[in-house]
């Protein structure tokens, strides 16, 4: 039997169902699997209804069906299926074939499977998929990684079904080498914490400070949508505050204020603790969500706990404005983060990021889709070795005009107590980044006091480290390690 499938994909939930479609829709055959066999039979009978897509029922069926170098895409739930299913497949490839975890995998697991598949001859990907249902369907933005020969085997297929941006270029490049594509789309989906947390601490500011209907901050963003903030998010949010409930009420009044997570986020922090990447934007994005799941302690503490009336008084479309002025800048705060720890994780992994072609693989398709990127493209364009958005001339700017109204926003919601962590933590880090003068002086003889850290001073060159006794009782040794 002469093989007819261009690719394999492993995995028919609604993402991977999306997928196989939009292949087919670019003239790709695919062969489908599924560990619950009856998907297979489903899928084609329903959604896959008159296409060229492919059933197996079996593993070596479906390998049967691939042309050479074979392609399998897996699309399955990240960790132990994972390697369950590489295990699976190995006896059935032959050297040269390759292997594509599209699942939202941590990038060390992607480094240790591609060092894995690759020690058995075979070649494997690790790809970042961004853009939830719609996106698998008609265009998402795929951020793939690893075995750099396996590239121009995929490369026709991802780009013709990722999502373009206006001038046709497609979503989707080579990223790097070992885990590089997970870490990509990592970073990408803890920005899409910062920005949906961003997005809410502004619509919690209008409804409880303003006192503003949901039809009232519909209109606020369906404006906002117009401007700098262009975004899927916004988009969505315009839509979400619109919808009404079967009674006709906001639909969103009604839903329970405790949110859910599955780990990019967190994944996101760990790694830019071990780094020691200040993404403090998205630190508190993934935290207030953990603060929103403890809905019954706040319900008891909300009786008890006592703080001002959150009640904001005075001209509503200027608090209106500079709410928009913060969440511009705080949102330019949280990319500049994101883009720092980006360029730390390339420098310990060798890899070489393109930092404008993956703001460019945003641009279009993702969750984080938004105008915001093509300025974020520019930026790289104008100077590669930009060593933080923050220095961009553009953003510099847009910083200043935002300023004013960012920091009365925060000093308000301070006053009257509503929580705005995201906000607030992206204009401490702006005014510490800033400062050319921290008290981390003072840490540092704190440091040296208690453990013997030692410390440098102004007045000698750098790398040059001091221990003093400040008692008078500590002696000379001083600690044989130094974190700064």
């Amino acid at each position: 039997m002469e093989p007819k499938a261009d690719i394999a994909l492993i995995g028919l939930a609604v993402m991977g169902q999306n997928l196989v479609l939009n292949m087919n829709d670019h003239g790709y055959t695919v062969v489908v699997f599924n560990r619950t066999v009856s998907k297979v039979d489903e899928f084609l009978a329903n959604e896959a209804k008159g296409t060229n897509v492919i059933g197996a029922h079996s593993i070596e069926e479906m390998v049967k069906q691939l042309k050479r170098p074979r392609r399998v895409m897996l699309l399955v739930k990240a960790g132990a299926p994972v390697d369950e299913f590489i295990e699976q497949l190995l006896p059935h490839l032959e050297p040269g074939d390759i292997i594509i975890d599209g699942g939202n995998s941590l990038f060390d697991d992607t480094a240790r499977r591609l060092k894995y598949v690759e020690s058995k001859g075979m070649l494997y990907i690790g790809t970042g998929v961004s853009g939830g249902e719609e996106g698998a369907r008609h265009g998402p933005s795929i951020m793939p990684g690893g075995s750099p020969a396996a590239w121009p085997h995929v490369k026709p297929i991802f780009q013709a079904i990722a999502a373009k941006v206006q001038d046709g270029t497609p979503c989707c490049d080579w990223v790097g080498e070992g885990g590089a594509g997970h870490y990509v789309k990592m970073v990408h989906n803890g920005i899409e914490y910062g920005d949906m947390q961003l997005i809410c601490e502004a619509y919690h500011l209008m409804r409880d400070g303003l006192g503003m209907t949901a039809d009232e901050m519909h209109t606020v963003f369906a404006e906002w949508n117009k401007g700098d903030l262009d975004s899927y998010l916004v988009e969505i949010t315009r839509d979400i505050l619109a919808k009404k409930d079967e009674d006709g009420s906001p639909l969103v009044d009604k839903i329970l204020d405790a949110a859910g997570q599955k780990g990019t986020g967190k994944w996101t922090v760990i790694s830019s603790a071990e780094l020691g990447i200040p993404i403090t934007l998205i630190s508190e994005a993934v935290y207030s969500r953990c603060i929103s799941s403890f809905k019954d302690e706040r319900i008891a503490a909300a009786k008890k706990l006592k703080g001002p009336r959150p009640t904001i008084s005075g001209d509503r479309a200027k608090f209106v404005e500079q709410i928009r002025q913060a969440l511009y800048g705080s949102k330019i705060v949280s990319y500049a983060q994101g883009y720092m720890l980006m360029r730390a994780a390339a420098k310990q992994n060798n890899w070489n990021l393109n930092y404008g072609g993956i703001a460019l693989m945003w641009r279009g398709g993702c969750i984080i889709r938004s105008r915001f990127l093509g300025d974020i493209k520019a930026a790289f364009d104008k100077n590669p070795k930009l060593t933080n958005l923050l220095l961009d001339n553009f953003f510099r700017k847009a910083i200043k005009d935002s300023q004013r109204g960012w920091r009365n926003t925060v000093a308000t919601a301070a006053k009257k107590g509503i929580p705005t962590p995201a906000f607030s933590t992206a204009l401490n880090f702006f005014d510490g980044y800033r400062t050319e003068r921290l008290p981390a002086n003072l840490l540092q003889a704190q440091r040296d006091y208690f453990g013997a850290h030692t410390y440098e001073r102004i007045d000698k060159p750098r790398g040059e480290f001091f221990h003093t006794n400040w008692t008078g009782r500590g002696g000379t040794t001083s600690s044989s390690t130094y974190n700064a």
